[in-house]
């Protein structure tokens, strides 16, 4: 297992991304649950399967692969559809997670979790690692970024933890609201920090 596990998180558009891309850079072991969603609905895998059978044909793109644009409009506008869909997923999620960080040699593994704290995973890490924006830098981002509406977003935000919620959980916060810089010298203060 790794020397050291932390947890990264931060609202949508908050810039955990960047943040995890320089730890890696700097050395660190990034097991990124986004990603591991992805994996754990690829085509042949049961929980596509069982996600097609709940929400319907029509989640399935012509690839063969999750409509993820069609899940996302069913469960931000669907609070039991999104309860279903994250008690299917949740626990594959992190079962993957714990595997992936118990195999690291690193001496630092860096476990990114959007819903860190509303999922129960920041009970397994050492330290807790919040990346925080302004709403307003964090809306605009949306935007911009996925190209949905402006309600889709207010959406999302509210299917997430409140920012004040968030910022009170964290045993360290990275302010993302400035320049890549000085971003940057943060995220190489705190690796050198927990890597001494």
């Amino acid at each position: 297992m790794a020397k050291c596990l932390i947890g990264l998180t931060g609202g949508i558009a908050s810039g955990k991304s960047a943040v995890a891309d320089r730890l890696a850079e700097l050395g660190a072991d990034i097991i990124d649950t986004d990603q591991i969603s992805r994996e754990v609905v690829a085509p042949g895998q049961p929980a596509l399967v069982e996600i097609a059978e709940h929400f319907g044909p029509e989640v399935i793109a012509k690839d063969g692969s999750l409509n993820r644009a069609v899940v996302r409009e069913e469960v931000f506008a669907n609070p039991d559809a999104r309860r279903w869909l994250e008690e299917l997923l949740h626990p594959l999620i992190r079962k993957t997670a714990i595997t992936r960080a118990e195999t690291s040699t690193a001496s630092l593994a860096v476990l990114v979790v959007p819903l860190l704290f509303e999922s129960g995973q920041y009970t397994q890490t050492e330290l807790n690692v919040v990346v925080d924006v302004p709403l307003d830098t964090q809306c605009q981002r949306v935007l911009e970024r996925d190209g949905v509406d402006a309600e889709q977003v207010e959406q999302i935000l509210k299917a997430q933890m409140s920012r004040e919620a968030r910022l009170e959980k964290a045993d360290r916060v990275i302010d993302n609201s400035g320049t890549l810089k000085q971003l940057y010298a943060q995220v190489d203060a705190l690796y050198d920090e927990l890597t001494a």
